[in-house]
């Protein structure tokens, strides 16, 4: 396997990664790597929860058709 070496991170970098690997119960090491497995190969359950919280995020309480309907209005 490869080793990387990651340098020049800012302490609350290092600090946050600390964190997190203590509430997963991983080493720092561990942790890091599966930031990066989990970032850059993606899992479809993680996706799919990604999306969904998106869709969350993005709901609008408007009614497109309405608006459309305004601004087709607004130039005949």
């Amino acid at each position: 396997m490869a080793q990387l070496t990651v340098g020049k991170l800012s302490e609350d970098v290092v600090n946050a990664l600390k964190r997190r690997a203590a509430a997963n119960g991983r080493s720092v090491e561990a942790e890091h790597r599966a930031i990066l497995r989990e970032t850059l190969l993606g899992t479809d359950e993680n996706f799919t929860a990604r999306a969904a919280a998106l869709r969350r995020r993005l709901r609008s309480s408007v009614d497109s058709s309405v608006v459309i309907r305004a601004d087709r209005d607004s130039t005949a």
